[in-house]
């Protein structure tokens, strides 16, 4: 019965933010007959859908007026800042469509329909798709270029869009250039990230898939949320081919959530990997790898010296760290 009710909870929060009633309580309480006319809904049913909300914590009311509880102010507030708004929403969509499919997906061994074509079709999810990834990596960036090792010359950044990983570590190390590869809808964010930052001459953002572009010889080269969306062997493949961009002594940093969470990790933290690596298997194709997977593909590509280096912030994400041998 918990488990039901938080599937309730979830979805009626998700509906109520992709009709706009959180950005709608954010300037003040309001009546149900006020936020239909506002929203452009009829009467009939908002009231029971703001009677659940009120029920499951995200809104509070007061006589006949419904205002932002403390699980949506500011959080699901976009007009406020609130960072798990666009969480919130790639969430619903994701178990609202594409778990239907989970069955077929488990009987098939398969997603029945590919996750990239399915996210582009709507630009409000790409938006959001976008919006929830730079969060968590303004978030983590700092930390990130904390833990790395000193960083010079050419730094290759794949399937890096927003740039934001590549943007810390260009300021953390005044020495350092990136090249991003990623899909041109990925690289627009990046573009008004890197031109804010300052570091148009340093971060070169390039046009590509996976499979493209990653050549050349490199001092450092990123693998950061990329390995997960895979499968084993494509994902053992990708980090075969970076490792030969790298020229004798280059680093890679891999930023993954392992399926092996840190000592000391709750359970909530565990469940939601857990859930996240059905995630990535039903839709995607991939899952969440062990630090040991990741790290015997990695010496299988003659990297040496693996770690298995924590991050100074709240995440479940870890860096793996190996370096190129002589070549």
């Amino acid at each position: 019965m918990i488990d039901l009710i938080g599937a309730m909870s979830f979805r009626t929060a998700g509906t109520a933010q992709r009709l706009g009633v959180f950005e709608l309580l954010g300037a003040g309480p309001q009546p149900a007959a006020d936020l239909a006319a506002k929203l452009g809904l009829p009467a009939e049913p908002l009231p029971v859908l703001l009677d659940a909300l009120v029920a499951f914590g995200y809104l509070v009311k007061t006589h006949d007026a419904y205002a932002l509880g403390p699980a949506a102010d500011p959080w699901l507030d976009r007009t406020a800042g609130g960072g798990f708004a666009p969480i919130l929403a790639v969430w619903h969509d994701l178990i609202g469509e594409l778990w239907t499919g989970l069955e077929a997906s488990v009987r098939a061994g398969a997603p029945p329909e590919p996750f990239y074509p399915w996210l582009v079709r709507s630009p409000d999810r790409v938006r959001d798709f976008q919006d929830m990834l730079a969060g968590l990596a303004w978030t983590l960036a700092p930390a990130v270029a904390a833990a790395a090792p000193p960083l010079t010359g050419s730094l290759l950044d794949v399937g890096g869009g927003h740039a934001i990983y590549s943007i810390a570590l260009c300021q953390a190390n005044p020495e350092l250039c990136a090249t991003v590869i990623d899909l041109p809808e990925a690289l627009r964010q990046g573009g008004v990230h890197v031109e804010r930052a300052g570091l148009a001459e340093r971060v070169r953002l390039v046009p590509g898939d996976l499979a493209d572009h990653i050549d050349g010889r490199h001092d450092a080269a990123l693998l950061f949320n990329v390995v997960h969306g895979l499968d084993r062997e494509a994902a053992a493949d990708l980090v075969a081919r970076v490792a030969r961009a790298l020229r004798p002594g280059g680093v890679l940093l891999v930023l993954e959530p392992f399926a092996d969470p840190p000592a000391g990790a709750g359970a909530h933290d565990t469940a939601f990997l857990a859930g996240f690596s059905l995630n990535l298997a039903a839709t995607q194709g991939g899952r969440l790898y062990t630090f040991d997977e990741v790290a015997s593909w990695a010496s299988a590509a003659g990297l040496t010296g693996v770690e298995r280096v924590a991050l100074g912030a709240p995440s479940s994400d870890e860096l793996l760290v190996a370096r190129q041998g002589a070549q």
